[in-house]
């Protein structure tokens, strides 16, 4: 199939409301290490951290407590001299200690605790991108602000970001950043795909508001949009038919991914990838890369040939006719308030029947 190319990895994008240049797919490095038994070994680990570099690529993202710190590790001695080159992101929150409660969560302990730790691991002076990984209901949000702006005018940090955090506490945290002269974030992490749309409900459109750049993960829903979801399915379904009633359903609130509204969706991608000439994996990720708000998306792969396969979903364009068809077979129920105002009942109360055109 012959396309105008969508992007290229070197066609980098500016991060949020800041002057940051990232490329439009960010190297994710979950994946980098054994120790949870499912990722890539050291040798598979570097030659997918070498091929994305060599297609131009300059955004990396890890976290301190990715297996075991193992990714970070790996990163330290991959990165070596090309460091200066990269925009270079990791995380903190979640618990690296088991039993000890200040070795995780958003507070100064751990802020500062995680920072010197990961850069440790990654062998740097300083970190480009610093992520809050996910919200924990307890730090007073002032707290949280403050010892991250520390950190940034010490020169350990030079960017902020959040992940996996409701929009109303991003906003209020971008708020109180900005009355008081702090750094807010510029990037939001959220699980997003053709799968999981909720994010379109209200982290999306708080971002695009407060210009923070939208970063979505597990862009494939797990696997399910490369075209194994057949197998997958039918995985699933052995293994957990021999399994109690209850453990059935727990399984499937956690994967919330076997349904019939998810295999129809990944149905309609798979159709797509054969009528274009396209792997379903690549029309998945275009799609995710036409929507407003994303700046970059963090691709997972465990192998050189996934790594192969998903950049090239920037070599071609999706069709508003297959962005429609994509859209409208994985809409989802946008809820209250949203399918309320927007309905055109009450569009026709607050104009009177005027014809007022949008921003």
């Amino acid at each position: 199939m012959e396309s105008t190319p969508l992007s290229e990895l070197n066609h980098f994008r500016l991060l949020g409301g800041s002057g940051l240049r990232v490329s439009p797919l960010c190297l994710g490095t979950m994946t980098f290490g054994t120790d949870w038994n499912w990722g890539a070994n050291k040798e598979e680990s570097r030659k997918i951290f070498d091929l994305y570099l060599e297609r131009g690529g300059n955004f990396i993202d890890t976290a301190n407590n990715y297996t075991n710190g193992t990714s970070e590790t790996f990163l330290g001695e991959f990165i070596g001299s090309r460091r200066e080159q990269l925009v270079l992101s990791t995380k903190y929150t979640l618990n690296t200690r088991p039993g000890d409660p200040n070795a995780g969560g958003n507070h100064r302990k751990n802020i500062i605790q995680s920072v010197e730790a990961s850069l440790k691991r990654l062998q740097t002076d300083y970190i480009d991108l610093y992520w809050l990984h996910c919200w924990e209901f307890r730090t007073p949000i002032e707290e949280v602000m403050r010892a991250l702006d520390d950190l940034v005018r010490s020169g350990k940090v030079l960017y902020l970001a959040i992940s996996d955090t409701p929009a109303w506490k991003v906003a209020q945290a971008n708020t109180i950043a900005d009355f008081r002269g702090w750094t807010p974030f510029i990037g939001l992490q959220a699980e997003y795909s053709l799968i999981e749309r909720t994010p379109e409900k209200d982290l999306i459109p708080m971002a695009q508001e407060l210009n923070i750049g939208v970063l979505p993960w597990s862009p494939l829903a797990s696997g399910l949009l490369t075209g194994k979801h057949r197998e997958a399915h039918q995985k699933y379904l052995q293994e957990t038919t021999s399994k109690s009633g209850v453990e059935v359903e727990r399984g499937e609130l956690v994967t919330n991914r076997f349904n019939q509204r998810n295999l129809t969706v990944a149905e309609a991608v798979t159709k797509i990838a054969d009528e274009i000439g396209r792997s379903p994996a690549q029309v998945a990720l275009n799609w995710l890369l036409q929507k407003p708000g994303v700046a970059s998306i963090i691709l997972g792969v465990r192998t050189v040939k996934q790594l192969e396969d998903n950049l090239a979903c920037l070599d071609f364009v999706l069709s508003p006719d297959e962005m429609e068809h994509l859209d409208r077979v994985s809409q989802i129920d946008l809820g209250f308030p949203h399918a309320f105002i927007y309905s055109d009942m009450v569009k026709q109360f607050i104009s009177g029947g005027a014809k007022i055109q949008g921003r």
